[in-house]
């Protein structure tokens, strides 16, 4: 299979000019710890519509012609690709049809709604909005839109690839968060023209990584699950055209933890000052676990920032149990005046920020004259959060259970 080569990708630059943001590229220290080198940040979740994925869809229907613009296009998406795809359409003025799972989250269901598209919610999940959007597109005419199985994906997604050398020509390791490996292919594709030398690195989460074992077969393989919260990347199968160019382009592909993305992801909030979704957190959650593996000055790239509130809330409180700032405990205490304010007093001059309680005489565990306090800390660190669950102890309390 050929691959699209530079030539390919700088007309689609030439195409995004006025279209998609040319991503800031910011210079971060706390990454740069963590690995022992310096590190850059490459800003897709601050393009337009959130996510790199504008680029590619632009490209892509930007190429059709006049009588398949006039047909419609139809894409399936939960998020990311379905306002790419919206958007691209809306400008272009062609008429788009996107399917979105039903449970969908309303931000990014209004969003897409907001670019343009008429969106139709149906199925549990994407495989059901797939077929649906298959089945619309053999019955209307309408071109259906891949997320990113097609070379004019991989060349709008590679025009990513162009910038960072552009902004950075010293650069020597790209990180990328990985899922169909549209971006992944395009970047390898862009960067490895220009410098060949540059280690162009894929990430994925660990519950949802197709790569590892579909490049060890030399070609696609399902897997039959992939629950991460990187929702953005867990795709079940590589592409035929996106594993042409990761198989001949990407150097490695690292996958990450649950853990490691949600703190990085609250490294990003908290440090950089970007907000950043889960996949679009991969690169960084990589370079994280694994910096022996990154070569300095390193790019590590924010695919996108598209996040639910409700989400970002409770991944708040994942990351801060990750990097052992957070400490839930159940503690038992005697039903008597005086023995709550006893253990609120000892964490306070264990320096232990309270941030919620809930004091309960109903449950079937407790003898009569006891009571069950649910209570959950800030701390400032591991060391801290073992310190205070063993001077409680050490003081008396009834540890019945602890999370963090």
């Amino acid at each position: 299979m050929r691959l699209v080569g530079l030539d390919r990708i700088r007309a689609a630059g030439e195409q995004l000019v006025g279209v998609a943001r040319r991503t800031p590229l910011e210079h971060s220290r706390v990454f740069g710890e963590a690995c022992g080198g310096e590190v850059h940040l490459k800003c897709e979740n601050l393009q337009r519509t959130g996510s790199f994925k504008l680029r590619g869809a632009y490209v892509r229907l930007h190429a059709l012609d006049e009588w398949k613009r006039a047909a419609g296009v139809v894409a399936a998406s939960a998020g990311n690709h379905a306002q790419g795809v919206a958007l691209a359409a809306s400008l272009l003025g062609i008429r788009s049809t996107v399917f979105m799972p039903e449970r969908a989250p309303l931000p990014k269901v209004e969003a897409t709604k907001s670019y343009g598209a008429d969106v139709r919610l149906h199925g549990a999940g994407l495989g059901e909005a797939l077929d649906a959007a298959r089945e619309h597109a053999v019955r209307t005419g309408a071109e259906f839109i891949h997320p990113f199985d097609h070379p004019d994906i991989i060349a709008g997604q590679g025009t990513v690839g162009l910038e960072i050398v552009e902004q950075l020509p010293e650069v020597r390791s790209i990180l990328v968060p990985a899922g169909g490996g549209g971006l992944v292919g395009g970047i390898a594709a862009a960067a490895k023209a220009l410098r060949p030398e540059v280690r162009v690195i894929a990430v994925q989460a660990e519950r949802a990584a197709a790569w590892p074992p579909s490049l060890a077969a030399g070609k696609p393989v399902p897997l039959t699950d992939t629950q991460t919260m990187a929702d953005g990347i867990a795709v079940a199968e590589p592409g035929e055209v996106t594993f042409a160019h990761v198989s001949g382009l990407v150097d490695e592909v690292l996958t990450t933890g649950e853990e490691t993305l949600s703190r990085a992801l609250l490294l990003c909030l908290e440090r950089a000052k970007l907000v950043v979704e889960p996949a679009g957190v991969a690169a960084v959650a990589g370079l994280l676990q694994h910096p022996e593996q990154v070569v300095s000055p390193a790019v590590a790239v924010l695919s996108g920032g598209n996040i639910d509130p409700l989400l970002l809330l409770q991944l708040i409180r994942h990351g801060m149990i990750s990097s052992g700032r957070y400490l839930s405990l159940r503690v038992r205490l005697p039903d008597r005046p005086g023995a709550l304010a006893s253990l609120l007093a000892r964490l306070g001059e264990l320096s232990a920020n309270v941030v919620d309680i809930e004091h309960s005489r109903i449950s079937g565990a407790l003898a009569v004259g006891e009571v069950d306090v649910e209570i959950s800390l800030e701390t400032r660190g591991p060391e801290h959060r073992e310190l205070v669950v063993a001077e409680l102890g050490a003081a008396g309390f009834e540890l019945v259970d602890s999370d963090g």
